[in-house]
């Protein structure tokens, strides 16, 4: 029971919510104005009974003999009376608690580091609310539903600030957690893809920022025609998921309308990356950190999705290089199947139904390993046709696409092991990871702000966003107090 001297702001308010549902004014409101009046009158309660707790605890606070912080310095001196502002979900309240002193050394409190204090004014709980409605829709959006969700006002600097240091251990907690199960003989599919994120003029990378610069639109008040704003900073975006192998044929992946569909490997234990401080080369490398993790002896059948990029490709060779690892390159097939279409319309007017059949016919022969010999055949056919240079510009690229990719088009033996040939998984996520979020009207980032959203968008889409923020909320606790202690160890009453 709670004893007669304490809680009593909480009993007060308590009574007085019953008499008001007991009286007069509560019997003429219908159920949504009693909803409404008592959603702010249970926010009071329960930041009261906060209040009151903490009160308590200030009560029976006992001091404790032999101090000492991280760097060896004794404190020696207790003082009472020191408070410091909490603004939690219910509301402000304030703690009160003895300070341990050192003259010219930063003040300890012990019931800061037991109750696992933030830095900032703003509570944990008010971080989270912070970091899951930030990195979900807009900062605007994100005070909205703060608001609405807990009554309290947080400025958007402030939310934008708790949800960057809310994603300060995202990459700390991949590197320790444990490594998902995966079924004999599953293959591990590595994929990676960019998108552009706008960046404020000062975020931009050096290139980027300097074509920005150096550009200059013939006219004041759009762009000419041609000319793009030098605005994005590329955001790279990294995945490692298991597949179990379903071999399947040519005619498997283009199935005519009378075939019968074979449906492909599906993705197991996603895990996504993203970036937009790092460029592609360290997130693949942590791409390839999460895979070894999964395959640490290299004993399983490596497979790496890209879309053609050649700077990709290189950093996944360097990296299988280094850690001499055997990976085997894929190039998306819908990535050729573009270029294939390009390349139609050289030949077709639009809606020819020859097209398609077309399209098909080579695609059904890349599939069977003859991506060369496609090549050649296109650009015999342009030749004899007497297409013209600007004519038959689709046509050579794709030839040309088709040729130099060539390695990378091995389809007959990925068809037969059963792996994966599309970066379905890779696009998806650069579409919900970053387009979703990012491609906000009018929206220009800071590096900092960007990376931050990006790591919560990463953590809750691999559906760890709660254990996440167990790990985060420990890592605080460490950060923030047990590092100011002679060796991490917070001194408690015997």
């Amino acid at each position: 029971m709670l004893g007669d001297a304490n809680f009593c702001s909480s009993r007060e308010h308590f009574e007085s919510v019953v008499d008001f549902l007991d009286g007069e004014e509560a019997f003429v409101l219908d159920h949504g104005s009693l909803e409404a009046r008592l959603e702010v009158s249970s926010r009071e309660l329960f930041r009261r009974l906060f209040q009151d707790h903490l009160d308590l605890r200030a009560q029976r606070e006992a001091r404790i003999e032999g101090v000492v912080d991280s760097a060896g310095t004794p404190r020696d001196s207790i003082e009472v009376g020191h408070h410091r502002a909490l603004c939690t979900v219910f509301g402000e309240v304030r703690v009160r608690r003895f300070a341990y002193r050192q003259r010219g050394e930063e003040n300890l409190h012990l019931v800061d580091a037991s109750l696992n204090l933030p830095e900032e004014k703003h509570s944990h709980g008010l971080r989270r609310w912070s970091a899951i409605e930030a990195s979900r829709g807009s900062y605007d959006e994100a005070t909205a539903a703060i608001e609405r969700g807990t009554g309290q006002k947080v400025g958007k600097r402030q939310v934008e600030s708790l949800a960057e240091r809310g994603a300060s251990d995202v990459d700390a907690f991949y590197a320790e957690r444990s490594v998902p199960e995966c079924a004999p003989g599953d293959v591990l599919v590595l994929s990676v893809d960019g998108k552009g994120i706008v960046m404020r003029p000062e975020a931009l990378r050096g290139a980027t920022k300097k074509a920005a610069d150096d550009a200059s639109s013939k006219l004041k008040g759009r762009l000419s025609r041609g000319e793009k704003r030098g605005r994005k900073r590329m955001a790279e975006i990294g995945a490692v998921y298991d597949v179990t192998p379903v071999p399947r044929k040519p005619t498997d992946i283009m199935a005519s309308r009378d075939d019968e569909q074979v449906k492909g490997p599906e993705a197991n234990h996603k895990w996504l990356c993203a970036s937009v401080l790092e460029d592609a080369a360290p997130v693949i490398g942590d791409v390839f950190d999460e895979a070894e993790r999964r395959d640490p002896e290299h004993l399983r059948t490596w497979v790496a999705l890209v879309d053609g990029n050649n700077h990709q490709i290189d950093c996944i060779k360097a990296q299988a290089l280094k850690r001499k690892i055997n990976v085997t390159i894929i190039i998306d097939l819908i990535h050729v199947l573009e270029y294939l279409w390009t390349a139609t319309w050289c030949f077709f007017d639009e809606g020819d139904p020859r097209a398609e059949a077309w399209v098909r016919t080579r695609a059904l022969a890349i599939l069977d390993g003859g991506a060369r010999n496609v090549a050649a055949g296109i650009r015999r056919r342009a030749s004899s046709e007497g297409l013209m240079a600007s004519d038959r510009k689709g046509a050579d690229a794709c030839a040309r696409y088709l040729t130099n990719k060539a390695a990378y088009l091995d389809y007959p033996t990925a068809l037969a092991g059963g792996w994966p040939i599309a970066t379905g998984i890779i696009e998806g996520a650069c579409r919900h990871i970053v387009k979703d979020r990012f491609d906000v009207t009018g929206a220009r980032w800071s590096v900092d702000g960007a990376e931050a959203i990006l790591k919560l968008r990463v953590v809750r889409s691999n559906g760890d966003f709660d254990d996440y923020w167990r790990f985060h909320l420990f890592r605080e606790h460490e950060r923030v107090h047990r590092s100011r202690y002679a060796n991490n160890v917070i001194p408690r009453a015997a």
